[in-house]
């Protein structure tokens, strides 16, 4: 694999992130424990290579601050990119004031030590409940004040990104669930974010963990599972036709990768990086050892007859369903049993 630094793509003139980006869910919990100075001491080795882009959120426990105390050690922020998210409970959506995103806002400022926020992605659990768009509006008041530097949203539905565009919300980036899985962003959310100017940052481009040589010929996991990751992903491998077709998937990126001399997880996410609209992939890792991988995943050019063959083997499963984070965001279907709605005040 190469050495080199991933490449940098503009995500909004003058604003430039590396293609590749260190996720933060995986130490937020659920995952394992954390320590907190070999997270610090991996959080430099990414930055030694290039990967100066990290991503967490407001509701990822204990992740802000992390990232916070590593960028007291670095004694600097200057060169970093550190987008964050800004989630209200889903029970306190009903009665969500300017002075709520505001603290918000502030408290993120503060975990991270950094005098404005480089990004912040905006997301509303329940679309029945009104008030998301006076909520983006305050964002983007703090955004005219300095406190934060760019706007964007994540896991929305194309409905709203369009209805928040239309009412003038500077939004740049949306981030959102995409993989040789999952297509749902590649209709029409690809399309109005390529129309209004807005990048898609990509998540879940390895399954959480799935997309690897460790489960290619394997039977599929009983559970329980080890981790959330596995759970939220064996799902969308059931939406997606099942273990059997994800054995195929598997089996067209390993070949794939055997041709490159890279891990399967490498193809799997220059595959989305190759995709139309997509600026970046955000990458999860607990720690150092994947990073090796994130960078070659970024640098890596796959032929026409990779992706063809590669688009051949998710053609014989079946389309995950729906918009972009519809299955997630259905409170009784499965998808649901995942999620936590109410950590922005408790975290």
């Amino acid at each position: 694999m190469s050495a080199a630094p991933p490449p940098r793509v503009t995500l909004t003139p003058g604003y430039t992130i590396a293609r590749v980006i260190k996720g933060g869910w995986q130490l937020a919990g659920g995952h394992g424990a954390v320590d907190q100075k070999a997270a610090i001491a991996d959080m430099h080795a990414y930055v030694d290579a290039g990967c100066t882009t990290f991503d967490c959120a407001d509701i990822y426990t204990g992740v802000e601050a992390l990232i916070g105390a590593f960028v007291r050690d670095r004694g600097r922020a200057d060169d970093l990119q550190i987008h964050t998210k800004y989630v209200p409970d889903r029970s306190r959506l009903a009665t969500l004031t300017r002075a709520d995103v505001h603290g918000a806002v502030t408290r993120s400022l503060t975990r991270l030590g950094v005098e404005a926020l480089d990004l912040v992605q905006f997301h509303w659990w329940d679309y029945d409940v009104p008030g998301m768009a006076d909520a983006a509006g305050w964002l983007a008041d703090e955004r005219t004040a300095g406190r934060i530097r760019h706007l964007g949203v994540t896991n929305c539905d194309t409905p709203t990104v369009t209805a928040l565009l239309d009412a003038g919300l500077p939004i740049v980036a949306h981030q959102v669930q995409y993989s040789v899985l999952d297509q749902r962003p590649a209709g029409a959310m690809q399309a109005l974010c390529a129309a209004r100017g807005v990048a898609l940052l990509c998540y879940g481009t390895v399954a959480g963990g799935f997309v690897a040589e460790r489960w290619l010929g394997r039977p599929a996991p009983s559970t329980p599972l080890e981790n959330r990751s596995l759970v939220k992903y064996r799902l969308i491998i059931d939406e997606a036709g099942g273990w059997a077709q994800f054995q195929h998937v598997l089996s067209t990126l390993a070949a794939v990768a055997a041709r490159h001399g890279v891990d399967p997880s490498v193809v799997a996410t220059a595959w989305v990086l190759g995709r139309p609209g997509v600026a970046a992939a955000i990458v999860g890792a607990r720690h150092r050892g994947h990073l090796a991988a994130t960078v070659a995943a970024a640098s890596l050019t796959l032929s026409a007859d990779d992706r063809a063959a590669i688009d051949r083997a998710i053609a014989a499963g079946r389309p995950v369903p729906g918009d972009v984070y519809a299955l997630e965001r259905d409170q009784g279907g499965r998808h649901a049993g995942v999620m936590r709605y109410e950590l922005n005040t408790s975290g």
